[in-house]
Order: structure tokens, then C-alpha cells, then sequence
């Protein structure tokens, strides 16, 4: 390809070149100044309201942060007493809201409003006076914004390194530590404590598996028990009874992960540690442990599920089993690249598949079908229009699934008959899942390029393409995919003509940018051309290992 692109007769560069100053204006009109000084301006009751209950019944349900009835009723106070509440609250609340915000409507509307919010959060937090701030609450913003930076995509990438600071943050004020230990606590101050310690440790986990980086935490390091299976309601009587462990309570999920916690952190230990010896029978061996571990939580959750009282909602089993096939993803996805030629690890092979697969079917229900129903799923709209662990996952079970697929057309094309039925056309949905992340607010088109180079190198390995023309095939196609890109780019900047002319730059605001190749996008495009768009199908691999 790269002779293509170079010689300056397809209109790939001149596309690219509009794709980055775009996504500058698009983020540069979303983020407020820094810093961003912290108001109470709060969006109307009704639109709070709604925001609220998107996060209480999504990430709450999978992360305990807050005491809802506490926070009830300081929140209902707002709009019914004449005092105001501490600007503490006020950034908890905005957090809150800028979660939900992410979720309101499938083009999040209200993108900017949760960035400036988060804004607001991050510079209250950042005050070099914070020593009495220390406690839970302080523990509770910060978690909140850990969440609603990887959600809402503010520093995202970095969210691992601030993690670390939150876990050092609840050791130095002793949540490491059993409250029972400690004289004096009420329920309530000691279940929360465990609460908010065991949403450290699930933080912790998630952030090493996004960034490769060491968990950075032992199982030796702490002695504080998982939360008592209480309702919320409970922890404010004086003496509570705990519920027995198959009855479904606001806690429930967090206990039943905290079970599987050390299996997943081996995973985690195994995969980013450099000491880890990285060996297949070690993977097979840490394995079986997740495998037995993800048994037992299953029929934790089927017991929750069988009761007509209260149960689980269908977000957060998805949730939760969404977040257990990614451990067993990212396990043998080291030798998912081998086993696509090697038989000897063709049970990594299966593993990857089989749990892409019910990744993506959880991601995108409607695959084939409605591409955008007003009825998504909670957690098929986080996966597309948010950023983060969730949309990460799916994009990245796709791949896999695709390169899976290739593996197939070019062992035997008679095979394709006995494939599922989801991954027949898996490339092609996965492009169009990945341009509405675009039209939701993703200003990041790399992605799309790549699903539809993969796409037209499967195509021409179909139809017998000779090798010598697939250059001018994935030329061409990355032509169109630029092409659908650019307008939807244009759209969310705010241009007033979408349509790309002889120059692609007259009449749209961007006169003033620099559309010379910087050193830096130079490098970092060749880079993809070598390695992402390789032909070699362990070369589309390697994408999404690196």
C-alpha cells in the first residue's frame, strides 16, 4: 500500500490530514479551560433525576461507591431545602451525573456537559490543601472520578496511574485494615469502608488489564473482608443481620466478584509482571482456576435470578459476565496469534473465540438487525458510546473474531458452512458498530480503517484476488472508509460543508490549522501501515496485542 499512498494519486493522505485537526475542534469545543473552577449549576431536576437513576442502575450495581439512601437525601434536599449542600456533595453529584450523562441518549447529547464536569471534580480534588479532606467521602470523589474519566474519555489512558494513588490513599487512612479492628465504627461506617476498599481492589484489577501495567496489589497486603450481604436500608439499624448468601442484595455482585478476585488477579499477575514466566502450561494451569472460579459465580448468579423478591438486573449479569470472559481473552490471547497455525495451542485458539464471541453478542445484541434500536440494552450503549474497558473489549473481541474468521477462509472455504452464524458477517458489523461509536462522539477513525481493510483483504482472498493487486484493493478501500469517516468528523465539528471538495479545507472552519504532516503523525501512521494493515494474518494480530 504505502507506494499508493505516496505516490500522491489516492486521496488517503488528504483525508487523514482533515481527520486530526477535526478531532482536535471536536475535543477543543467539548473542554472547558483549566482549571475549571467547580460551581453548583446543576442541569434541571428532571434531567438529574434521570442521570441518577441511569447510574444507579449501571455502574453502581457493579461498583459500590455510595450509600444511595444517604445520598438520597441529601440529593432531594437540593431541590427542596433553602440550604445548599457542602461543594463535596456537589462534585459527588456532578460525577454521578456525568457517569449517567454517557447513557442518557445513543449520541450523548450531554458529552460536554459530563466532560466540564469532570473538569470541575478534577480541580476540586487537586487543591494542595487536602490533608482534612482525607475520609471516605474523599475516597468516594475520587473513585467516582477514576470511573467518569474512563467513561467520558478525560485522561482515560492514564486512569491506571491515578488508581494506584487512590489504593495508597485508602491504606494511608487504614481501609486496608478490617474495621473490626478498629473500636467504636457504627454499620454503617464499617460497611462502607469494606465497600469502598473492595471497589479499590476491582479498580485496581480493571486498570492493570487496560494498560498492561503490574496490579500492584497482594492478596498478603490487606485482612479487610469482603462487605456484609446487607441492603442499604440496613446499614442504618443499629444491629443488622446479614442475609444469607443466596439472597440477592444491593451488595451481592460485589461479594460474588470478590470471590473470583484472586483468580483474576493470577490472570493479572501472569500476563504484566516481568517476572512471570509466561509459559503455556502455567496459562493452562491458571486456567483451570479462573474456569472453576467463573463456575461458582455463575451459580451465584443463577440462584439470584431464580428469586421472584428481587434479583439482579439484566445490565449488570451481563456486566459481570462480560467482565469474566475478558480475563479469559486475555489469558490465551498470547498465543492466539501461534494457535491460528499451530495445533498445539489450539485451545487457546477456542478460548479467545468462543469468548469474543459472547462478548460481542452481549456488546452488540442487535448485530444484523437495527443498527441503532431505540430500545439498546444498557450495556450495548456503554460499549458503544462510552469510552474505556467496555468499548475497548468489544472492539477488540471483533478483531479477534475477524482474524479468526480470515484464518478459516484460507484453510478451507467448505469449513465456513459449520461457523456460527455471528461470524459470517462479523467484519462488516463490526465497522458499522464502530462508525456509530464515531457518530456518538468518537473522534478516533482508526478503527473503522482497519475493520474495513480487513474486510476487503477477506473479500479478495474469497474471490482469488492475485497478490499483486491487493495493494490497490486495500488502497481503495481505505479510500471509502475515509470517506465515510470525514462528513460524520465534519457533522460533530460543527462544519458548515460536510462534503469534501478539491482541497477538502474551503468553508469549514479549520483555516486555521496546519494540515502538514507532523513528524509525529508521520511516524505513528507508518507504524499502523506496517504492522495493523500487514496481510499476514498474525500481522492484524499483532495490532491489538501491542
Amino acid at each position: 500500500m504505502e507506494p499508493y499512498l505516496q505516490s500522491g494519486s489516492s486521496s488517503v493522505n488528504t483525508s487523514l490530514h482533515r481527520a486530526k485537526p477535526l478531532a482536535r475542534i471536536i475535543k477543543s469545543q467539548r473542554s472547558p479551560n483549566w482549571p475549571t473552577q467547580p460551581t453548583r449549576d446543576l442541569p434541571p431536576k428532571q434531567v438529574c433525576d434521570e442521570l441518577f437513576a441511569i447510574y444507579l442502575r449501571t455502574t453502581e450495581t457493579i461498583y459500590r461507591v455510595l450509600h444511595v439512601p444517604s445520598f438520597q437525601r441529601v440529593y432531594n434536599d437540593i431541590w427542596t431545602a433553602n440550604s445548599e449542600p457542602n461543594m463535596a456533595f456537589i462534585m459527588m453529584l456532578k460525577l454521578v451525573l456525568a457517569i449517567g450523562a454517557m447513557l442518557y441518549d445513543d449520541k450523548v447529547s450531554m458529552r460536554a456537559d459530563a466532560v466540564r464536569w469532570v473538569f470541575e471534580a478534577q480541580t476540586w480534588l487537586s487543591s494542595p490543601v487536602f490533608k482534612s479532606k482525607l475520609g471516605i467521602q474523599y475516597l468516594q470523589i475520587s473513585i467516582l472520578l477514576l470511573l467518569a474519566r474512563e467513561l467520558v474519555d478525560v485522561g482515560s489512558e492514564l486512569v491506571w496511574i491515578s488508581a494506584g494513588t487512590v489504593y495508597r490513599t485508602a491504606v494511608y487512612i487504614g481501609l486496608h485494615k478490617d474495621p473490626s479492628q478498629l473500636p467504636g465504627m457504627t454499620t454503617l461506617e464499617t460497611e462502607m469502608r469494606r465497600r469502598i476498599w473492595n471497589t479499590i481492589l476491582e479498580l485496581s484489577l480493571q486498570t492493570s488489564m487496560e494498560s498492561g501495567g503490574p496490579p500492584f496489589i497482594s492478596l498478603d497486603d490487606f485482612n479487610t473482608v469482603p462487605p456484609s450481604n446487607l441492603d442499604d436500608e440496613q446499614l442504618l439499624d443499629a444491629d443488622p443481620i446479614a442475609s444469607a448468601d443466596h439472597a440477592y442484595t444491593h451488595t451481592s455482585i460485589a461479594i460474588a466478584l470478590r470471590k473470583v478476585l484472586p483468580a483474576r488477579l493470577a490472570v493479572l499477575m501472569f500476563l504484566n509482571n516481568v517476572n512471570s514466566n509466561g509459559t503455556y502450561e502455567e496459562t493452562l494451569r491458571i486456567d483451570s482456576d479462573l474456569r472453576a472460579s467463573h463456575k461458582l459465580l455463575r451459580r451465584t448468579l443463577q440462584a439470584y435470578t431464580s428469586r421472584t423478591d428481587s434479583c439482579p438486573s439484566q445490565f449488570t449479569l451481563q456486566a459481570v459476565e462480560f467482565i469474566m470472559q475478558r480475563y479469559i481473552t486475555c489469558l490465551h490471547l498470547p498465543f492466539f496469534a501461534s494457535a491460528l497455525k499451530n495445533p498445539v495451542y489450539a485451545f487457546s485458539r477456542k478460548a479467545v473465540v468462543d469468548s469474543s464471541l459472547k462478548i460481542w453478542s452481549m456488546a452488540c445484541p442487535n448485530s444484523g438487525g437495527n443498527s441503532c434500536p431505540s430500545s439498546e440494552v444498557d450495556l450495548a450503549r456503554m460499549c458503544r458510546c462510552t469510552a474505556g474497558f467496555f468499548r475497548m473489549y468489544t472492539f477488540h473481541g471483533a478483531t479477534f473474531l475477524a482474524a479468526e474468521l480470515r484464518m478459516r477462509i484460507q484453510e478451507d472455504e467448505d469449513d465456513l458452512d459449520a461457523m456460527p452464524l455471528s461470524l459470517h458477517n462479523i467484519v462488516d458489523e463490526a465497522a458499522d458498530w464502530y462508525l456509530r461509536c464515531i457518530q456518538a462522539g468518537e473522534t478516533g477513525i482508526k478503527g473503522y480503517l482497519l475493520l474495513r481493510l480487513i474486510g476487503a483483504c477477506m473479500d479478495a482472498e474469497r474471490n482469488h484476488v492475485e497478490r499483486s493487486e491487493f495493494p490497490a484493493l486495500l488502497v481503495e478501500a481505505l479510500e471509502n472508509a475515509a470517506q465515510v469517516c470525514i462528513p460524520v468528523l465534519e457533522a460533530l465539528a460543527g462544519c458548515e460543508e460536510p462534503s469534501l471538495g478539491a482541497t477538502g479545507m474551503e468553508g469549514n472552519g479549520m483555516e486555521g490549522f496546519d494540515f502538514q504532516f507532523s513528524p509525529e503523525f508521520t511516524e505513528d501512521w507508518d507504524m499502523l501501515m506496517s504492522r495493523e494493515f500487514s496481510v499476514d494474518t498474525t500481522g492484524v494480530f499483532d495490532a491489538f496485542v501491542s
